[in-house]
């Protein structure tokens, strides 16, 4: 244990391991608020349609050779975010219809344009870090790191800013808007946050494992907790958790640092789910 400690303060000291765990709880903190809501609406597979968009638009940023490719995979998924949320809205293609269609074309025209157009050597290993996270959380620069901390505090403002509004449209969206609520402002306001927080945690967990950030923090609250805050608050604290965790572990261990995310959040949910258990018998 002290030997583990003592690495551990080795490692603090290196600014990589700094920069890591600042975007990765700032990151599982804006994913955690949003999924609360979209479990609630029962969309939260949106983040799972989002990032195969987002892996797309980082292939086609690739073909480009793009020095910054944060401005065009941005730009594509708040697009494709806004064409779900209408398509959604539309009788002859359903929500989770379109997710589907937007996700696997996204990903299958992605991959053909890296098998097509890349010039890598180790085109497999490109396409494997990029659909399941990769060492480049452990290589972030200053800049990318406050791109970061803004993105996250625009989420984390606009979520708390609009909070009661977000609270009424997740659970009666007809009566929020016979209120006077404007629900479908509401609900693109929702869906362009999702794509910011997607492309963000594109360099954490990797473009197939971004629906975990969204899913399992708000789950594993809804085994403790019934209301709508405590719901919220306890999510934000366990996503946190998770990540730190994870990235920590990952570094230790030398591990997958999307995967050892997911998989503290999985043990975390399986506790969760144990306690949640043993209070209501």
């Amino acid at each position: 244990m002290d030997m583990m400690i003592e690495k551990l303060a080795q490692y603090w000291a290196y600014p990589f391991v700094q920069y890591a765990l600042v975007v990765g709880v700032l990151v599982a903190l804006c994913a955690s608020l949003l999924g609360v809501t979209l479990v609630l609406k029962r969309f939260s597979f949106i983040g799972d349609g989002l990032s195969h968009v987002a892996f797309g638009a980082m292939a086609i940023a690739s073909v480009l050779s793009l020095n910054n490719d944060m401005p065009l995979v941005l730009s594509i998924t708040v697009l494709c975010a806004i064409l779900l949320l209408c398509a959604g809205q539309n009788t002859k293609i359903k929500g989770d219809a379109a997710i589907a269609m937007l996700s696997v074309g996204a990903l299958a025209i992605g991959y053909l344009l890296m098998n097509v157009f890349s010039t890598s050597s180790n085109l497999s290993g490109d396409v494997c870090s990029t659909l399941f996270g990769s060492t480049s959380i452990l290589t972030l620069t200053k800049t990318e790191v406050w791109l970061c901390v803004v993105l996250s505090a625009v989420v984390v403002f606009l979520y708390f800013f609009f909070y009661h509004k977000i609270f009424s449209v997740t659970f009666d969206e007809s009566f929020a808007a016979a209120t006077g609520i404007r629900a479908k402002g509401y609900n693109l306001l929702l869906a362009v946050v999702t794509a910011v927080v997607i492309v963000m945690a594109m360099n954490l967990v990797g473009s197939l494992l971004i629906s975990a950030l969204v899913t399992f923090p708000a789950m594993s609250a809804m085994r403790l907790f019934r209301s709508f805050r405590s719901v919220t608050l306890c999510a934000a604290l366990l996503a946190v958790f998770c990540a730190a965790a994870g990235i920590l572990i990952a570094i230790l261990a030398g591990t997958p640092v999307g995967s050892t995310i997911v998989a503290v959040e999985i043990l975390l949910f399986g506790l969760c789910s144990l306690l949640g258990w043993a209070v209501r018998r």
